[in-house]
């Protein structure tokens, strides 16, 4: 069973599993998959047409389905007025157990993965991935393509115009690495070598990846190191 306001509007292909609230005035319009256990604020808005300005908009207003879809998992909750919007070349997804505080905009094709937490007015352009575990200040505003790396930190009015690696601590305008998320790691249960050799790289005192037995860990980090490399080169 699902618990849903007699003021909210579910349409089109829209599938629900079961445990869901879905509060007064949300929209959820086509193609949808949410999953179970969901809790959907008042006036939060899923599956409006990618804002891409090339994108037919439905004219029906009685057949507003547009686009390639949304997937939402299991136990998320999504506070007043947020917006997921459908996806452009793919499907936009939200994983399991995400924390989504109210007035957040995830674009077309955005990726929350499991246990992120998005506060209040945080803004995902096209393409955004976002971590599991990452944890989004207030006000951040992330470009389009960019990857906020698992269990990363960002700081309260961030603008994330680089890719962030995971279980950093970064914030500013644009937002730069300051640190590591020591604490994050070792709630996550994260090996003590990789805790340390992390601090170092992101305290600009090492290169050194070896430690790092977590193989896409590893690649991302150095991925982020060679940019780093290359930008100080460019400059």
């Amino acid at each position: 069973m699902n618990s849903i306001h007699p003021t909210a509007v579910v349409d089109g292909d829209v599938v629900l599993g079961t445990g869901n609230t879905i509060g007064p005035f949300a929209v959820i319009t086509g193609p949808v998959v949410l999953g179970d256990d969901n809790w959907i604020g008042a006036g939060v808005v899923i599956g409006a047409p990618p804002e891409v300005r090339s994108w037919p908009h439905p004219v029906d207003a009685a057949d507003r389905s547009s686009g390639n879809g949304i997937t939402i998992g299991d136990g998320n909750v999504l506070r007043e007025y947020v917006q997921v919007h459908q996806g452009w070349k793919d499907r936009t997804r939200i994983g399991d157990g995400a924390f989504i505080m109210n007035q957040c905009y995830l674009a077309h094709d955005s990726v929350v993965d499991d246990g992120a937490t998005l506060a209040s007015s945080v803004l995902l352009a096209g393409h955004v991935h976002v971590g599991a575990g990452a944890n989004l200040g207030l006000g951040t505003a992330v470009h389009q393509f960019r990857t906020v790396g698992r269990g990363a930190m960002i700081g309260m009015s961030s603008a994330v115009t680089r890719d962030v690696p995971p279980f950093a601590k970064a914030f500013g305008n644009p937002a730069a690495v300051r640190g590591a998320n020591v604490i994050g790691m070792e709630r996550s249960g994260i090996d003590g070598a990789i805790i340390a050799a992390l601090a170092a790289v992101y305290a600009g005192e090492s290169d050194d990846v070896a430690a790092i037995a977590d193989d896409d860990m590893r690649a991302a980090v150095g991925a982020w190191i060679s940019a780093r490399a290359a930008r100080g080169a460019a400059e």
